[in-house]
């Protein structure tokens, strides 16, 4: 196959969906995933095959598909391939974690399907070893099969911690607790915008199911306030509705407060690949919009090509249905977290660099205001591997609950780097033999 090349970066739905639709349509496509199989967070199988992790069946049927699907495609997978930034060049940057090097390709186009990033709304010693995120701690949990040991305690808010807690007990070890914070119920309303998407009911309804038999549901209006260290374990102040709050010693603390588009990267240089990004890294609305946006995004790439793809109303319906379905979902979920304003001093608010809300109180009170840039540069505030895109939208939420004027805003935190990366020495020095692409 000659002509243009296309890189598609994530392994997920929505790269396979993207990768499959451009193959279809005569293109030379690389599907690149950072992580030893395809699948993504959603498909994610355990390393030893003998494992396996409950899923709902229609996770499997969809998974199977696009799989049988890519082994009969022209589709060339990388696997181990990490996607490390596109140079002011324009030249996009892979690690090759399996030959130890760093590889410079340069497409006509790049298609970005590599997920969503997860929220947590910062409390007292979420900083501390034993509190992870969620959707790490499944990542985890699919990754070997297991379960992790121990007492964990899962709190926060959205639908990601029910099927957590129920995969849990599936294997054997459920959760101590499952700590919403929203205190909202279904509604009749809800449930009308549901029906025209019922896999989300059925889903739930067997996560449900699980958690029943295993006799930890979800309670409703409950969540962390403060987490300590204790006697080798973790001390959870937790608090309901009504104001009362009790203490849990727990080893694990899960916490998830909803999904962000992954925005890591940044605009090229003149000379860079057309860069197209597709499912949750662009909308974070699910498996099944991703398949379909990653058709969406694959049709963007060919017409930038000067191809053109078929007419096809069907992946545009499917995005307005999800769309729909998944705002009608937001409503019962309050991912707000505690008010910034309200937090104590010694609250660590970027993780990175163990900056604290006291600190940046004491910048905001000299006379002089402070702009964006010095918080990041002089208060270290997204100045840590992330890159502030984990903690930007908290500082911008607390400077704004003490200034009169203007916020500054998440972006202007983050700047226009791409996210620091991990690459080994040895990967810039052992350069690969050239060919027609790099």
């Amino acid at each position: 196959m000659s002509g243009p090349e296309v890189l598609v970066i994530g392994g997920g739905p929505a790269g396979v969906s993207a990768a499959l639709e451009l193959a279809r349509a005569g293109i030379d496509v690389t599907l690149c995933e950072q992580g030893p199989r395809l699948g993504g967070a959603i498909h994610r199988q355990p390393d030893d095959p003998t494992q396996s992790v409950h899923v709902p069946q229609s996770h499997k049927r969809r998974w199977q598909a696009l799989s049988d699907a890519l082994a009969g495609s022209t589709v060339k997978v990388l696997c181990r391939h990490m996607f490390a930034g596109i140079e002011a060049t324009g030249a996009v940057l892979l690690e090759d974690r399996i030959h130890g090097r760093l590889v410079t390709r340069r497409p006509a186009a790049l298609v970005l399907a590599m997920g969503a990033i997860e929220r947590v709304a910062p409390v007292p010693g979420w900083q501390l070893p034993g509190v992870v995120t969620v959707g790490g701690l499944q990542v985890m949990m699919k990754s070997t099969g297991r379960a992790p040991d121990g007492d964990v305690l899962i709190a926060g808010s959205g639908p990601l911690l029910v099927a957590l807690a129920a995969q849990m007990a599936s294997l054997g070890n459920a959760p101590v607790a499952v700590l919403e914070r929203s205190p909202r119920l279904v509604s009749l309303r809800v449930v009308a915008s549901l029906l025209r998407a019922p896999a989300y009911l059925r889903e739930a309804a067997g996560y449900l199911l699980t958690l029943v038999r295993s006799g930890t549901l979800p309670q409703r209006g409950v969540c962390v306030t403060a987490i300590a260290p204790k006697d080798g374990r973790l001390s959870v102040t937790v608090r309901d509705r009504a104001g009362r709050e009790r203490r849990l010693l727990v080893d694990r603390v899960a916490l998830h407060d909803g999904l962000l588009p992954n925005s890591n990267g940044t605009t090229t240089g003149q000379h860079g690949p057309f860069i197209v990004r597709a499912g949750d890294c662009r909308e974070v609305l699910g498996g099944t919009a991703a398949l379909a946006d990653g058709r969406l995004g694959a049709q963007a790439v060919l017409a930038h090509l000067g191809q053109t793809a078929p007419a096809n109303k069907g992946p545009a319906a499917i995005m307005a249905r999800e769309r729909q379905a998944q705002a009608a979902l937001n409503t019962l979920f309050d991912y707000s977290g505690r008010d910034p304003a309200q937090l104590p001093d010694e609250t660590v608010i970027c993780r990175c660099e163990g900056r604290t809300l006291g600190q940046l109180r004491s910048m905001l009170s000299a006379d002089d205001p402070v702009s964006a840039r010095e918080i990041k540069l002089n208060g270290r505030f997204g100045m840590g591997s992330c890159q502030g895109r984990f903690c930007a939208e908290w500082v911008a939420s607390f400077v704004a609950s003490q200034r009169n004027g203007t916020p500054p805003q998440p972006s202007e935190i983050v700047g226009s780097r791409w996210p620091v990366k991990p690459v080994p020495i040895s990967a810039f020095v052992t350069l690969p033999p050239s060919s027609p692409s790099e």
